[in-house]
């Protein structure tokens, strides 16, 4: 679905959270976009014993690389264990918490945060981030609990791109994973929502 059929779909409850404006619009789903493609999903982990190495080298050396490549429940246990309020490695907190919906949700706290704050128990059922709608509700209150709509307002690409990417605001411009795809995502949303 494209960002406007979304908007059209969600009008509602866009307008009821806020995003009521060509900015907000244009910004709201050029991060959307970037993080997920628009698509509802969780993330995948699959990764080859090169591809954990350039990715997590703070959790992988050579050896280790090889034993968990291609294991991608395994690859996540690892990589979110004993942060973000999950638990260690055993507990299989870091799979069942990974990454989910339109802006990748991930951390049991952040799950715990959506539950106290939609009232929907996301941490129960983490899979409900596999819904469009259930998607969309998550990543508003990410946005809103993060006051995105004042950033967008300022058309501040860098700084609503490092607080979902780097979880607050940087001082160095550009510094969020996927910086240029952002910005040109951003520059055909202004058209899209004009």
């Amino acid at each position: 679905m494209t960002a406007l059929e979304l908007s059209k779909k969600y009008k509602t409850l866009l307008e009821k959270n806020g995003i009521n404006t060509m900015l907000r619009l244009a910004h709201f789903f050029a991060q959307l976009d970037h993080e997920s493609g628009l698509v509802v999903k969780r993330e995948n982990m699959n990764y080859s014993a090169e591809r954990l190495l350039q990715v997590f080298p703070k959790y992988f050396n050579a050896a280790t690389a090889q034993q968990y490549a291609r294991k991608p429940e395994a690859i996540a246990n690892r990589v979110y264990a004993n942060r973000m309020g999950n638990g260690n490695e055993a507990s299989g907190d870091g799979w069942k918490y990974r990454g989910g919906g339109f802006l990748q949700h991930t951390g049991k706290n952040e799950y715990k945060t959506l539950k106290e704050r939609t009232g929907i128990d996301y941490v129960a059922q983490p899979e409900l981030l596999l819904n469009e709608a259930d998607a969309l509700i998550a990543a508003l209150d990410y946005w809103n609990r993060s006051s995105l709509s004042l950033l967008a307002d300022k058309d501040d690409l860098d700084g609503i791109s490092d607080v979902i990417n780097i979880g607050r605001k940087t001082a160095k411009y550009g510094d969020s994973n996927g910086f240029a795809d952002r910005a040109a995502k951003l520059k055909l949303y202004k058209t899209v929502f004009k």
